[in-house]
C-alpha cells in the first residue's frame, strides 16, 4: 500500500508538470513558429496561424524540451504524446530552434543541440571528380618546365636464324632500345617530340648482321587564328640496307648505312566547308661506305641527293565525319653528282595526282584513304619515266575498349642504281594489333607486305613478308617484361631469305 500510494502520488506530480508545459507551449508558439521558419515551402505561402496553433501542444513541447534537455527529453515527450507528427514544421522542412541564436542577447554560447551549417562528415566525393584510377603501364613522366618527359630503356637477349640462298647464319646479340616522346603543356600551340633508337652487338668477335637504327621527329603546330593551322615538322632518321634490297652491295659484310633528314612546313585554313591545305618537304639522304667481306670499302657517295616536294589539297566537309579531296603535287630531286659511278644522270621530276577521303567517327575509327597517278621523268634520256596507280592512307579502329588497330598503305618511286634501270614502284600495307588481356598484360600482333614492282626488262617482282608477335607484362608502373618473335621472308629478284628473330627483355619506364 505504501509502495502504491506513492507511485500514486508521483504520477500526479508528473502530470501538473506536463500540463504546465503544455500551457506555456500554447502561449509561445506563435512567436516560435515564425522564428523557425527557416525556409518556406515550395508553393512560396507560409503556413496559416490556424495550422500552426492547431498542433501547438506537440510542437511547442518538442521545442522547449529540446532547448533544456536535450534529445533524450526529447524522446519522452514525443512517446507521452503522439501528436509530433502532425507538425507542419515537418512538412515543410523546417528546423525547430534553427536561428534562436540570433535572437539571443550577446554573449551567447551556440545551441550544440542544434544542427550545424555545414557537416561534420563530406561523405565521399561524387564518381565523376574523383581522380581517376591510373591505368598500371602509364609512367608519370618526368616533368621539365612546361614540357613532359616520357622516357623508357629496354635491354632485351634475342636470337636471329637466316636461311639465304641455301646457307643458314646464326647470331645471338644484346639489343638495347630507347624511346622517349617530349610534349608541351601550352595553353596555345603544342610540340611533341618522338624518338627510338637501337644498338645491337653481337655475342662473340664478328659484328656481321648487326643492324642499329635511330628515328626521331619533331612537330610544332602552331594555333594562327581559329580557323588557321601551321604544322613545322622535322626529323632524323639511320638505317641499315637489307642485305635483299635491291640496291644493296653483293658480297658485301656490312651494307651501307643511310641518314635521312627531313623538314617541312604546311599551313591549313577552312573557308567555311571548304578546307585548303598547302604544303611544302624537305629531304636529305647520304650514304656511308659499304664494306666487302674481305675488307674492301667502297664508296656510296654517288647516291646523296637531296629532294623538295610541294602539294596543294582542296576538301569538302560534306559532314564533320566525311571530307573528300582533291591534291595535286610536284617534286624535284638533285644528285650530288650529276652523274652516278655507271655515267647516268639520276636528278628527277615528279608529278602526281590524287583524290580521296578523310573520315573521322570519333573514337572507333579514324583516317584518310586515296588514290591517284604518280610519274617521275628522269633527267637521262636513257632512263624511262616510271609511273603507276599509288594507294596511300592509314586508319585507326577500336572495335572495343582495350584494342587498337593501326593499317596503312603507302606507294613511293624508288631510284635504283643499276645500271640501264631507273626505278621501281613500291606498295606497302602494315598492320598493328594491340589488345588488353589484363589490366597489366598487352598482347601483340604485327604484320608488312611490301610489293617491289619493277618496269618491263628489269629484275623480277619482289615480294617481302614479315610477321610478329609479342607480349609485355607490366611488373609495376616502372618496368614491364617483354617478349618477341617476329619471322621475315623476301621472295623474288634472285633473293629467298627467310629470318626469324625471338627475344626477351626488360623495359624501364618513367
Amino acid at each position: 500500500m505504501k509502495i502504491t500510494t506513492t507511485t500514486g502520488g508521483t504520477r500526479q506530480r508528473r502530470r501538473a508538470a506536463l500540463g504546465l508545459l503544455l500551457a506555456y507551449s500554447a502561449l509561445v508558439s506563435p512567436a516560435a513558429a515564425q522564428n523557425r521558419s527557416a525556409f518556406p515551402p515550395q508553393n512560396g505561402s507560409l503556413p496559416s496561424v490556424a495550422n500552426t496553433t492547431s498542433s501547438a501542444s506537440g510542437t511547442t513541447a518538442n521545442t522547449a524540451l529540446r532547448g533544456s534537455t536535450g534529445t533524450s527529453t526529447q524522446a519522452a515527450a514525443n512517446a507521452a504524446d503522439g501528436q509530433n507528427q502532425d507538425d507542419p514544421n515537418v512538412a515543410t522542412g523546417t528546423t525547430p530552434g534553427r536561428n534562436q541564436t540570433a535572437n539571443q542577447e550577446p554573449p551567447y554560447e551556440d545551441d550544440l543541440n542544434q544542427p550545424r551549417e555545414e557537416p561534420l562528415d563530406r561523405g565521399a566525393e561524387p564518381i565523376e571528380t574523383q581522380e581517376q584510377p591510373r591505368e598500371p603501364g602509364d609512367p608519370t613522366g618526368i616533368r621539365m618546365g612546361s614540357f613532359l618527359l616520357r622516357p623508357s630503356i629496354n635491354q632485351s637477349i634475342d636470337t636471329e636464324t637466316r636461311r639465304s640462298n641455301g646457307t643458314k647464319i646464326r647470331r645471338d646479340y644484346l639489343s638495347t632500345t630507347m624511346r622517349g616522346t617530349l610534349t608541351s603543356d601550352w595553353s596555345r600551340h603544342s610540340l611533341t617530340v618522338t624518338g627510338e633508337g637501337t644498338l645491337e652487338r653481337n655475342i662473340g668477335s664478328t659484328k656481321t648482321g648487326e643492324q642499329p637504327n635511330a628515328n626521331i621527329n619533331a612537330d610544332l603546330r602552331l594555333d594562327l587564328s581559329e580557323s588557321t593551322v601551321a604544322h613545322i615538322t622535322g626529323g632524323y632518321r639511320f638505317s641499315r640496307e637489307d642485305d635483299y634490297d635491291p640496291n644493296a652491295l653483293g658480297g658485301a659484310s656490312t651494307q651501307s648505312g643511310v641518314h635521312e633528314f627531313t623538314g617541312g612546313a604546311s599551313v591549313q585554313r577552312d573557308f567555311g566547308k571548304i578546307r585548303g591545305t598547302a604544303a611544302i618537304d624537305l629531304s636529305r639522304a647520304t650514304y656511308t661506305d659499304a664494306k666487302l667481306s674481305d675488307g674492301t670499302v667502297v664508296s656510296m657517295k654517288d647516291r646523296n641527293r637531296t629532294g623538295i616536294d610541294g602539294r596543294l589539297r582542296l576538301g569538302y566537309e560534306l559532314s564533320p565525319a566525311l571530307i573528300p579531296y582533291v591534291e595535286v603535287a610536284t617534286g624535284h630531286t638533285f644528285y650530288d653528282l650529276r652523274r652516278d659511278n655507271s655515267g647516268y644522270a639520276r636528278s628527277s621530276q615528279s608529278y602526281a595526282a590524287r583524290t580521296g577521303v578523310e573520315f573521322d567517327l570519333g573514337e572507333k575509327l579514324r583516317g584518310e584513304i586515296g588514290t591517284g597517278y604518280e610519274v617521275v621523268d628522269y633527267e637521262d634520256d636513257r632512263l624511262k619515266s616510271v609511273g603507276a596507280v599509288t594507294f596511300n592512307g592509314s586508319a585507326t579502329w577500336s572495335p572495343q575498349r582495350g584494342t587498337n588497330v593501326d593499317l596503312g598503305l603507302r606507294t613511293t618511286v624508288q631510284d635504283s642504281t643499276t645500271p640501264g634501270q631507273s626505278g621501281w614502284v613500291e606498295y606497302r600495307a602494315t598492320a598493328a594489333l594491340t589488345h588488353e588481356m589484363r589490366d597489366n598484360l598487352i598482347a601483340r600482333l604485327t604484320g608488312s607486305s611490301t610489293l617491289r614492282d619493277f618496269p618491263s626488262g628489269g629484275p623480277s617482282d619482289e615480294t617481302v613478308w614479315i610477321g610478329g608477335a609479342g607480349l609485355t607484362w607490366a611488373i609495376n608502373r616502372y618496368l614491364d617484361l617483354t617478349g618477341d618473335v617476329e619471322y621475315e621472308q623476301a621472295e623474288g629478284g634472285g633473293t629467298n631469305d627467310k629470318i626469324v628473330r625471338a627475344g626477351v627483355g626488360l623495359t624501364l619506364k618513367r
